[in-house]
Protein backbone atom coordinates (compact mmCIF):
# COMPACT_ATOMS: atom_id res chain seq x y z
CA UNK A 1 0.00 0.00 0.00
CA UNK A 2 1.37 3.35 -0.70
CA UNK A 3 -0.13 6.99 0.37
CA UNK A 4 0.70 10.13 -1.12
CA UNK A 5 -0.01 12.65 1.12
CA UNK A 6 -0.07 16.82 1.51
CA UNK A 7 -0.46 16.91 -2.44
CA UNK A 8 -2.04 19.30 -4.97
CA UNK A 9 -4.17 17.45 -6.45
CA UNK A 10 -5.37 18.37 -9.97
CA UNK A 11 -8.06 14.75 -10.61
CA UNK A 12 -9.01 15.58 -13.74
CA UNK A 13 -12.70 15.13 -12.63
CA UNK A 14 -15.49 17.53 -11.93
CA UNK A 15 -18.41 16.69 -9.60
CA UNK A 16 -20.85 18.10 -11.53
CA UNK A 17 -19.57 17.64 -15.53
CA UNK A 18 -18.66 13.85 -14.99
CA UNK A 19 -21.01 12.81 -12.35
CA UNK A 20 -17.60 11.66 -10.40
CA UNK A 21 -17.66 10.61 -7.02
CA UNK A 22 -14.67 12.65 -6.49
CA UNK A 23 -13.38 16.59 -6.54
CA UNK A 24 -11.39 18.08 -9.18
CA UNK A 25 -9.04 19.56 -7.11
CA UNK A 26 -7.74 18.96 -3.33
CA UNK A 27 -5.57 20.62 -1.68
CA UNK A 28 -3.40 18.91 0.79
CA UNK A 29 -4.67 15.64 -0.21
CA UNK A 30 -4.18 11.93 -0.42
CA UNK A 31 -4.11 9.62 -2.90
CA UNK A 32 -4.01 5.92 -1.44
CA UNK A 33 -2.93 3.02 -4.09
CA UNK A 34 -3.39 -0.66 -3.48
CA UNK A 35 -1.35 -2.37 -6.09
CA UNK A 36 -1.91 -1.19 -9.56
CA UNK A 37 -4.61 0.33 -8.41
CA UNK A 38 -6.24 3.76 -6.68
CA UNK A 39 -7.85 3.10 -3.58
CA UNK A 40 -9.34 6.66 -2.31
CA UNK A 41 -8.43 9.99 -2.76
CA UNK A 42 -9.55 12.73 -1.01
CA UNK A 43 -8.44 14.89 2.24
CA UNK A 44 -6.86 13.97 4.84
CA UNK A 45 -9.61 13.53 7.51
CA UNK A 46 -11.74 11.63 4.30
CA UNK A 47 -8.88 9.21 3.35
CA UNK A 48 -7.27 7.11 6.27
CA UNK A 49 -3.83 6.15 5.49
CA UNK A 50 -2.36 2.43 6.76
CA UNK A 51 0.23 2.24 9.52
CA UNK A 52 2.10 -0.08 7.01
CA UNK A 53 1.72 1.94 4.01
CA UNK A 54 4.59 3.65 2.76
CA UNK A 55 4.60 7.12 2.52
CA UNK A 56 5.07 9.45 0.11
CA UNK A 57 4.94 13.43 0.98
CA UNK A 58 4.23 15.08 -1.77
CA UNK A 59 4.13 18.28 0.25
CA UNK A 60 4.34 21.72 -2.57
CA UNK A 61 4.12 19.81 -5.45
CA UNK A 62 1.42 19.34 -8.53
CA UNK A 63 0.12 15.48 -8.60
CA UNK A 64 -1.80 14.68 -11.73
CA UNK A 65 -2.75 11.81 -13.71
CA UNK A 66 -0.68 10.53 -16.08
CA UNK A 67 -0.64 12.20 -19.32
CA UNK A 68 -2.54 10.36 -22.48
CA UNK A 69 -1.42 10.64 -25.81
CA UNK A 70 -3.74 9.79 -28.33
CA UNK A 71 -2.24 9.93 -31.68
CA UNK A 72 1.53 8.47 -31.28
CA UNK A 73 3.83 6.02 -33.24
CA UNK A 74 5.91 5.18 -30.51
CA UNK A 75 8.03 2.07 -30.35
CA UNK A 76 7.18 2.01 -34.30
CA UNK A 77 9.98 3.85 -35.24
CA UNK A 78 13.30 3.62 -32.88
CA UNK A 79 15.32 6.42 -32.39
CA UNK A 80 18.32 6.75 -33.46
CA UNK A 81 18.09 4.12 -36.46
CA UNK A 82 16.99 4.08 -40.30
CA UNK A 83 15.30 1.58 -42.02
CA UNK A 84 16.16 -1.28 -39.16
CA UNK A 85 14.17 0.15 -36.75
CA UNK A 86 11.53 1.80 -39.00
CA UNK A 87 8.51 -0.85 -38.42
CA UNK A 88 5.27 1.42 -38.85
CA UNK A 89 4.55 1.79 -42.75
CA UNK A 90 4.01 -1.24 -44.89
CA UNK A 91 3.76 1.11 -47.83
CA UNK A 92 3.82 -1.83 -50.50
CA UNK A 93 -0.19 -2.14 -50.39
CA UNK A 94 -2.63 0.78 -50.05
CA UNK A 95 -5.18 -1.68 -47.67
CA UNK A 96 -3.62 -3.51 -44.94
CA UNK A 97 -5.80 -3.68 -41.96
CA UNK A 98 -4.67 -6.72 -40.74
CA UNK A 99 -1.94 -5.53 -39.83
CA UNK A 100 -1.18 -5.19 -36.06
CA UNK A 101 0.91 -2.33 -33.74
CA UNK A 102 1.94 -5.01 -30.86
CA UNK A 103 3.44 -6.81 -33.57
CA UNK A 104 6.41 -3.91 -34.46
CA UNK A 105 6.51 -2.04 -31.01
CA UNK A 106 9.89 -2.20 -29.29
CA UNK A 107 9.21 -1.47 -25.39
CA UNK A 108 13.10 -1.02 -25.11
CA UNK A 109 13.65 2.21 -27.19
CA UNK A 110 14.37 4.68 -25.70
CA UNK A 111 11.31 6.87 -26.73
CA UNK A 112 9.49 5.22 -23.71
CA UNK A 113 12.19 6.56 -21.41
CA UNK A 114 11.37 10.21 -22.88
CA UNK A 115 7.44 9.77 -22.28
CA UNK A 116 8.07 8.94 -18.78
CA UNK A 117 10.72 11.93 -18.15
CA UNK A 118 7.17 14.45 -19.81
CA UNK A 119 4.74 12.75 -17.52
CA UNK A 120 3.70 10.69 -20.02
CA UNK A 121 2.27 7.25 -18.85
CA UNK A 122 0.15 5.84 -21.57
CA UNK A 123 0.02 6.06 -25.34
CA UNK A 124 -1.95 5.10 -28.85
CA UNK A 125 0.49 3.71 -31.27
CA UNK A 126 0.18 2.34 -34.02
CA UNK A 127 1.19 2.77 -38.05
CA UNK A 128 1.78 5.78 -40.21
CA UNK A 129 -0.03 7.04 -42.91
CA UNK A 130 1.16 5.65 -45.74
CA UNK A 131 -1.41 3.26 -46.69
CA UNK A 132 -5.44 4.55 -47.01
CA UNK A 133 -5.91 1.59 -44.49
CA UNK A 134 -2.95 1.28 -42.19
CA UNK A 135 -3.53 -1.05 -39.68
CA UNK A 136 -4.33 -1.79 -36.01
CA UNK A 137 -3.66 0.86 -33.27
CA UNK A 138 -2.96 -0.09 -29.49
CA UNK A 139 -3.18 1.62 -26.41
CA UNK A 140 -0.26 0.49 -24.41
CA UNK A 141 1.81 2.13 -20.74
CA UNK A 142 5.16 3.16 -21.34
CA UNK A 143 6.81 1.17 -19.53
CA UNK A 144 7.34 -2.94 -19.43
CA UNK A 145 9.70 -4.77 -21.21
CA UNK A 146 7.38 -7.03 -22.89
CA UNK A 147 4.49 -5.12 -24.82
CA UNK A 148 2.03 -7.88 -24.14
CA UNK A 149 2.27 -6.82 -20.47
CA UNK A 150 2.11 -3.06 -21.16
CA UNK A 151 -1.41 -3.27 -23.36
CA UNK A 152 -4.59 -1.46 -22.15
CA UNK A 153 -6.50 -2.53 -25.19
CA UNK A 154 -5.99 -3.78 -28.31
CA UNK A 155 -6.98 -3.14 -30.86
CA UNK A 156 -8.00 0.28 -30.18
CA UNK A 157 -8.65 1.50 -34.02
CA UNK A 158 -8.02 0.82 -37.24
CA UNK A 159 -6.05 3.82 -39.21
CA UNK A 160 -6.96 5.54 -42.36
CA UNK A 161 -5.51 7.98 -44.11
CA UNK A 162 -6.79 11.01 -46.46
CA UNK A 163 -4.41 13.73 -48.62
CA UNK A 164 -0.77 13.87 -49.67
CA UNK A 165 0.67 11.06 -47.24
CA UNK A 166 -1.31 7.96 -49.54
CA UNK A 167 -1.08 10.06 -52.96
CA UNK A 168 2.40 10.50 -52.54
CA UNK A 169 3.98 7.13 -51.61
CA UNK A 170 1.40 5.18 -54.52
CA UNK A 171 1.89 8.05 -56.53
CA UNK A 172 5.59 6.60 -57.04
CA UNK A 173 4.77 3.49 -57.47
CA UNK A 174 2.42 4.38 -60.15
CA UNK A 175 -0.71 2.84 -58.71
CA UNK A 176 -3.71 3.86 -57.06
CA UNK A 177 -4.51 5.91 -55.14
CA UNK A 178 -2.98 9.27 -56.77
CA UNK A 179 -5.92 11.00 -56.39
CA UNK A 180 -8.25 12.20 -53.39
CA UNK A 181 -10.64 10.13 -55.32
CA UNK A 182 -8.98 6.98 -55.05
CA UNK A 183 -8.15 7.51 -51.65
CA UNK A 184 -12.32 7.72 -50.99
CA UNK A 185 -13.25 4.58 -53.49
CA UNK A 186 -10.62 2.49 -51.92
CA UNK A 187 -11.67 2.76 -48.71
CA UNK A 188 -15.71 2.81 -49.40
CA UNK A 189 -14.88 -0.29 -51.63
CA UNK A 190 -12.87 -1.76 -48.70
CA UNK A 191 -16.14 -1.14 -45.91
CA UNK A 192 -18.46 -2.41 -48.40
CA UNK A 193 -16.45 -5.74 -49.19
CA UNK A 194 -16.08 -6.29 -45.14
CA UNK A 195 -20.32 -5.32 -45.32
CA UNK A 196 -20.88 -7.84 -47.50
CA UNK A 197 -18.27 -10.70 -45.63
CA UNK A 198 -19.35 -9.92 -42.29
CA UNK A 199 -23.07 -11.10 -43.63
CA UNK A 200 -21.83 -14.34 -45.56
CA UNK A 201 -20.24 -15.08 -42.44
CA UNK A 202 -23.22 -14.47 -40.27
CA UNK A 203 -25.39 -15.87 -43.03
CA UNK A 204 -23.90 -19.09 -43.74
CA UNK A 205 -24.04 -20.13 -39.75
CA UNK A 206 -21.16 -21.59 -38.98
CA UNK A 207 -21.80 -23.95 -42.09
CA UNK A 208 -18.16 -24.41 -43.11
CA UNK A 209 -19.82 -24.81 -46.95
CA UNK A 210 -21.36 -22.01 -46.88
CA UNK A 211 -18.47 -19.76 -44.83
CA UNK A 212 -16.54 -17.47 -48.03
CA UNK A 213 -13.35 -17.94 -48.47
CA UNK A 214 -10.81 -16.85 -45.37
CA UNK A 215 -9.77 -12.90 -45.99
CA UNK A 216 -7.33 -11.73 -43.90
CA UNK A 217 -7.77 -8.21 -44.34
CA UNK A 218 -12.17 -8.31 -44.17
CA UNK A 219 -11.68 -10.01 -40.73
CA UNK A 220 -9.72 -7.26 -39.66
CA UNK A 221 -12.53 -5.02 -40.69
CA UNK A 222 -15.69 -6.27 -39.64
CA UNK A 223 -15.26 -4.94 -36.02
CA UNK A 224 -15.05 -1.37 -38.04
CA UNK A 225 -18.15 -2.13 -40.20
CA UNK A 226 -19.64 -3.27 -36.96
CA UNK A 227 -19.47 0.19 -35.39
CA UNK A 228 -17.16 -1.99 -32.51
CA UNK A 229 -13.91 -0.41 -33.75
CA UNK A 230 -13.22 3.21 -34.59
CA UNK A 231 -11.45 4.20 -37.79
CA UNK A 232 -8.59 6.49 -36.88
CA UNK A 233 -9.07 9.14 -39.64
CA UNK A 234 -5.55 11.33 -40.66
CA UNK A 235 -6.68 14.47 -42.48
CA UNK A 236 -5.23 17.70 -42.58
CA UNK A 237 -7.16 19.85 -45.13
CA UNK A 238 -10.44 20.69 -44.87
CA UNK A 239 -11.77 19.09 -47.65
CA UNK A 240 -9.96 15.79 -46.11
CA UNK A 241 -11.73 16.34 -43.23
CA UNK A 242 -15.21 17.05 -45.02
CA UNK A 243 -14.86 13.34 -46.80
CA UNK A 244 -13.94 11.36 -43.75
CA UNK A 245 -16.80 12.86 -42.11
CA UNK A 246 -19.17 11.60 -45.57
CA UNK A 247 -17.68 8.21 -45.79
CA UNK A 248 -17.97 7.11 -41.98
CA UNK A 249 -21.66 8.97 -41.80
CA UNK A 250 -22.62 7.00 -44.76
CA UNK A 251 -21.51 3.45 -43.58
CA UNK A 252 -22.44 4.51 -40.11
CA UNK A 253 -18.97 4.23 -38.47
CA UNK A 254 -17.59 5.67 -34.94
CA UNK A 255 -14.40 7.15 -35.86
CA UNK A 256 -11.87 10.33 -34.62
CA UNK A 257 -10.39 13.32 -36.76
CA UNK A 258 -6.77 12.95 -36.45
CA UNK A 259 -4.52 15.81 -36.99
CA UNK A 260 -7.69 18.26 -38.26
CA UNK A 261 -5.29 21.08 -38.99
CA UNK A 262 -8.04 22.87 -41.05
CA UNK A 263 -9.89 22.33 -38.27
CA UNK A 264 -10.42 26.26 -37.51
CA UNK A 265 -11.75 26.39 -40.95
CA UNK A 266 -14.22 24.48 -40.47
CA UNK A 267 -14.77 23.90 -37.05
CA UNK A 268 -18.92 24.23 -36.93
CA UNK A 269 -19.07 21.48 -39.45
CA UNK A 270 -16.85 19.25 -36.68
CA UNK A 271 -18.86 20.24 -33.76
CA UNK A 272 -22.42 19.23 -36.09
CA UNK A 273 -20.24 16.11 -37.08
CA UNK A 274 -20.02 14.81 -33.22
CA UNK A 275 -17.02 13.42 -33.97
CA UNK A 276 -13.99 14.30 -31.68
CA UNK A 277 -10.56 15.53 -33.07
CA UNK A 278 -7.07 14.76 -31.93
CA UNK A 279 -4.94 17.81 -32.97
CA UNK A 280 -1.43 18.03 -33.93
CA UNK A 281 1.23 17.78 -33.75
CA UNK A 282 1.25 21.62 -34.13
CA UNK A 283 4.70 22.51 -33.43
CA UNK A 284 7.76 22.51 -36.37
CA UNK A 285 8.15 23.85 -40.06
CA UNK A 286 5.25 23.23 -42.64
CA UNK A 287 7.30 20.80 -44.03
CA UNK A 288 3.75 20.01 -46.85
CA UNK A 289 0.83 21.90 -48.38
CA UNK A 290 -1.52 20.29 -45.99
CA UNK A 291 -0.01 21.82 -42.99
CA UNK A 292 0.04 25.59 -44.50
CA UNK A 293 -2.74 26.54 -41.70
CA UNK A 294 -1.05 24.41 -39.17
CA UNK A 295 -1.23 26.45 -35.49
CA UNK A 296 -1.69 25.89 -31.89
CA UNK A 297 -4.58 28.17 -32.22
CA UNK A 298 -6.60 25.35 -33.92
CA UNK A 299 -7.02 22.91 -30.50
CA UNK A 300 -8.55 26.11 -28.82
CA UNK A 301 -10.85 27.10 -31.60
CA UNK A 302 -11.94 23.58 -31.82
CA UNK A 303 -12.69 23.46 -27.77
CA UNK A 304 -14.33 26.40 -27.97
CA UNK A 305 -16.85 25.64 -30.79
CA UNK A 306 -17.65 22.42 -28.49
CA UNK A 307 -15.79 19.63 -29.56
CA UNK A 308 -14.10 17.24 -27.62
CA UNK A 309 -10.10 17.81 -28.07
CA UNK A 310 -6.92 15.88 -27.18
CA UNK A 311 -3.54 17.34 -28.39
CA UNK A 312 -0.99 14.81 -29.45
CA UNK A 313 2.70 14.93 -30.52
CA UNK A 314 2.59 12.41 -33.37
CA UNK A 315 5.88 10.86 -32.01
CA UNK A 316 8.54 10.51 -33.70
CA UNK A 317 7.74 13.40 -35.32
CA UNK A 318 8.40 15.66 -32.05
CA UNK A 319 9.30 14.09 -29.14
CA UNK A 320 6.60 11.99 -27.05
CA UNK A 321 7.95 13.58 -23.86
CA UNK A 322 6.87 16.98 -25.45
CA UNK A 323 2.86 16.57 -24.66
CA UNK A 324 2.89 19.07 -21.92
CA UNK A 325 4.95 21.41 -23.95
CA UNK A 326 2.53 21.44 -26.81
CA UNK A 327 -0.32 21.66 -24.24
CA UNK A 328 1.02 24.88 -22.96
CA UNK A 329 1.33 26.66 -26.03
CA UNK A 330 -1.74 25.16 -27.01
CA UNK A 331 -2.94 28.11 -23.95
CA UNK A 332 -0.38 30.43 -24.86
CA UNK A 333 -2.51 29.89 -28.52
CA UNK A 334 -6.23 31.02 -26.73
CA UNK A 335 -6.49 28.09 -24.75
CA UNK A 336 -7.82 27.76 -21.22
CA UNK A 337 -5.26 25.88 -19.29
CA UNK A 338 -8.56 23.16 -17.93
CA UNK A 339 -9.39 22.18 -21.21
CA UNK A 340 -5.58 22.06 -22.33
CA UNK A 341 -4.89 19.27 -19.33
CA UNK A 342 -7.98 17.72 -20.30
CA UNK A 343 -6.51 17.57 -24.00
CA UNK A 344 -3.70 15.64 -22.48
CA UNK A 345 -5.57 13.21 -19.92
CA UNK A 346 -9.26 12.59 -19.41
CA UNK A 347 -10.56 14.07 -23.40
CA UNK A 348 -7.65 11.68 -24.62
CA UNK A 349 -8.46 8.66 -22.78
CA UNK A 350 -12.15 9.06 -23.59
CA UNK A 351 -11.33 9.67 -27.16
CA UNK A 352 -9.77 6.28 -27.23
CA UNK A 353 -12.29 4.29 -25.50
CA UNK A 354 -9.48 3.45 -22.19
CA UNK A 355 -11.27 6.30 -19.59
CA UNK A 356 -12.36 3.05 -17.21
CA UNK A 357 -8.61 2.54 -16.86
CA UNK A 358 -6.24 6.04 -17.03
CA UNK A 359 -6.86 9.67 -17.75
CA UNK A 360 -8.04 10.94 -14.27
CA UNK A 361 -7.33 10.05 -10.40
CA UNK A 362 -10.47 8.30 -8.89
CA UNK A 363 -10.84 4.98 -6.75
CA UNK A 364 -10.94 1.89 -9.50
CA UNK A 365 -8.56 3.20 -12.36
CA UNK A 366 -4.94 2.52 -12.49
CA UNK A 367 -2.52 4.43 -10.48
CA UNK A 368 -0.76 5.97 -13.30
CA UNK A 369 0.29 8.93 -10.96
CA UNK A 370 2.81 11.62 -11.90
CA UNK A 371 3.85 14.26 -9.25
CA UNK A 372 5.18 17.67 -10.80
CA UNK A 373 8.04 20.15 -8.91
CA UNK A 374 5.87 22.67 -10.72
CA UNK A 375 2.98 23.30 -13.37
CA UNK A 376 3.75 20.88 -16.28
CA UNK A 377 2.34 23.50 -18.25
CA UNK A 378 5.59 25.77 -18.26
CA UNK A 379 8.95 25.31 -19.79
CA UNK A 380 9.94 24.98 -16.10
CA UNK A 381 8.27 21.87 -15.74
CA UNK A 382 10.21 19.01 -13.69
CA UNK A 383 8.71 15.69 -12.85
CA UNK A 384 9.32 15.05 -9.43
CA UNK A 385 8.77 11.11 -9.30
CA UNK A 386 6.25 8.77 -11.61
CA UNK A 387 3.98 5.66 -11.22
CA UNK A 388 2.46 3.45 -13.40
CA UNK A 389 -0.14 0.64 -12.26
CA UNK A 390 1.37 1.93 -9.06
CA UNK A 391 5.12 1.07 -9.07
CA UNK A 392 7.49 3.63 -9.74
CA UNK A 393 9.12 4.30 -13.15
Amino acid sequence: MKAIVNANIKTMVGDKKRGAKVKAEYENGVILIDGKKIKAVGTASQVKVPKNAEVIDAKGKLVLPGFVDAHSHLGMWEESIGFEGADGNEATDPVTPNLRAIDAIYPLDEGFENARAGGVTSVVTGPGSANVIGGQFAAIKTYGHAVDQMIIKEPIAMKCAFGENPKRVYNSKNQAPTTRMAVAAILRETLSAAKDYAARKKAAKGDSLKMPAYNAKLEAMIPVVEGKLPLKIHAHRCDDILTAIRIVKEFGLKASLDHCTDGSLIAEEVRASGFPAIVGPSFGVKSKLELKNKSFKTAADLANAGVKVAIMTDCPVHEQGALPLFAAMAVKAGMEVDDALRAITINAAEISGIADRVGSIEPGKDADIVIWETNPLSVEAKVSRVFIDGEEV
